[in-house]
C-alpha cells in the first residue's frame, strides 16, 4: 500500500506548531524559556491553542525585554518553567512538531523536559528549511518575510510565542496547499517534509517527482 493510501501514515497538516521566547541563545549556557505558544493543526485547521508566560528563576536583559515585549514584571507572576513545561508535555501526546527554525526551539524543549524528567514521542521538523527549498524566490526565509511572501494577512506583532506559532502554522500551510497543487497530491506526509529539509535544494524536484511516481 502506498504512503498515501494508509491511513496510519501521520500526516503534515495535523501537528503541533511551537515557538519558545528565551532569555538567550542557548540552554546549554544556562538560557531557559520565558514563554511557549503552540497551535495544534488538525487537517489543516488550527484547532486549538497552548499560550504560556513562566518564569526562569532569575531577571532577564533589556534587550531580552524589549526583543519580546515579555518585562520582569510579567515572569515575575507567571509560574515557574516546571510546572508550565509540564502542562505543555501533556499538551503534546504524541502529536508530530513544527517550528521555525526548529533547532533553536528543540534544543530548548528538550533541555526544559529533561529538567522535569518529561520527554515527547513525535518527530520534529523545521518549517525554515522547508521554504528555503519550497519557496526558492523569497527574499529570505525568516518568518515574517515568508508572511508577505506568502500574501497573509498580519498585524506584524512577531516576537510573541503564540503569534509567531499561528503565523508559522499558516506559512506552513500554505507550503503544504502549494505542494500539492503542484505535484497532484491528495495529501501530504509529515515524512515527506522531513526528506525535504534534508534534501539539496536542486534536488527536491527530483525527490518529489520519485515520491509521487510510487503512490
Amino acid at each position: 500500500m502506498s504512503a498515501l493510501g494508509n491511513k496510519n501514515v501521520p500526516l503534515a497538516n495535523s501537528v503541533v506548531v511551537l515557538d519558545f521566547e528565551t532569555t538567550g541563545l542557548s540552554p546549554d549556557m544556562g538560557d531557559r524559556a520565558i514563554e511557549i505558544g503552540a497551535v495544534r493543526l488538525h487537517n489543516g485547521e488550527i484547532v486549538d491553542r497552548f499560550q504560556a508566560l513562566m518564569n526562569p528563576g532569575f531577571q532577564i536583559s533589556g534587550f531580552i525585554a524589549s526583543y519580546t515585549g515579555i518585562d520582569n514584571s510579567m515572569l515575575a507572576k507567571a509560574p515557574p518553567c516546571d510546572e508550565v513545561m509540564d502542562a505543555f508535555a501533556n499538551y503534546i501526546g504524541n502529536d508530530n512538531l513544527v517550528a521555525h527554525n526548529a533547532s533553536f526551539d528543540k534544543r530548548f524543549l528538550d533541555a526544559e523536559l529533561y529538567r522535569i524528567g518529561r520527554s515527547y514521542s513525535g518527530d520534529f521538523t523545521c518549517s525554515l528549511l522547508a521554504a528555503r527549498r519550497l519557496f526558492p524566490n523569497a527574499e529570505n526565509h525568516k518568518l515574517g518575510t515568508l508572511v508577505k511572501h506568502t500574501k497573509l494577512q498580519s498585524d506584524g506583532a512577531f516576537h510573541r510565542a503564540l503569534y509567531d506559532s499561528e503565523m508559522t502554522a499558516k506559512v506552513w500551510m500554505v507550503m503544504l496547499m502549494q505542494l500539492q497543487q503542484a505535484y497532484g497530491l491528495n495529501h501530504v506526509p509529515f515524512s515527506l517534509i522531513q526528506k525535504i529539509t534534508k534534501t539539496p535544494k536542486k534536488s527536491v524536484h527530483g525527490l518529489l517527482e520519485k515520491f509521487v511516481a510510487k503512490q
